[in-house]
């Protein structure tokens, strides 16, 4: 059976699983897809592993079609994800309305779980807040950070912890069982990322990834994004 080949942020990973039992019962095709910290995923593209669409920011993806590296014409914006602040289930939601409270409550949790700081978005950006608020070496101990913010998720999720809390794509916070959005990061602190698809250039399933591309873009991918946390389209 012919397979669609993707390389996405970990964004986009619910809506594409969401979309993922029509478009296969529509092509005829089954998606291999490859979910992760978006810095991670375009290092492995440009490294040669095959793939035939690729789902990352917006400013990856123009990098991506200047170098050739994706086919001219073919992005298109999924929608915005912001980046956003998480608790277990039936945990107290602490005050994140405000960058002063949100340092506080960052004080006062004895774990907090976040993407690689380093390749994915969230974590970079949330490594900043950290360093911007003054306590990032005073936290460092008390950090735990994933490959992606899937999986910080799913480890705040199952945490033991009395007081934990992560922050990560408010998409990944929402398609993790057993932990709650608490808010987005308040002004000041705020981020937020346009996802974008594109046609690898080497594709070998063109014309699979473009039918993916359009389902996820038409007016019932969107609504489906703006359910699973993608605020804009």
């Amino acid at each position: 059976m012919k397979q669609l080949r993707i390389l996405s942020g970990g964004a986009a990973q619910g809506l594409v699983e969401k979309l993922r039992p029509a478009f296969e019962a529509q092509t005829g095709c089954v998606i291999e897809g490859t979910f992760g910290a978006v810095g991670a995923m375009r290092a492995r593209l440009l490294a040669g592993e095959p793939a035939d669409l690729v789902i990352l920011t917006r400013t990856l993806i123009d990098g991506l079609e200047k170098g050739g590296h994706v086919t001219a014409d073919t992005a298109a914006d999924l929608g915005t994800v912001e980046t956003a602040i998480a608790v277990r289930h039936g945990a107290a939601m602490p005050p994140v309305g405000d960058a002063s409270v949100l340092r506080a409550a960052l004080l006062k949790a004895d774990e907090i779980h976040f993407p690689d700081p380093e390749q994915a978005t969230a974590g970079i950006h949330f490594a900043g807040v950290l360093r911007d608020f003054g306590i990032h070496d005073e936290v460092s101990p008390r950090l735990k950070t994933a490959p992606n913010g899937a999986t910080a998720m799913r480890e705040l999720a199952a945490s033991k912890s009395r007081n934990p809390i992560g922050c990560t794509q408010a998409t990944e916070i929402l398609s993790t069982p057993g932990i709650v959005l608490v808010a987005p990061l308040p002004p000041g602190c705020a981020l937020a990322t346009v996802y974008t698809a594109a046609t690898v250039a080497k594709a070998r399933a063109s014309a699979e990834a473009a039918h993916l591309i359009a389902m996820l873009t038409d007016a019932a991918g969107r609504e489906e994004g703006r359910r699973l946390g993608f605020t804009k389209s």
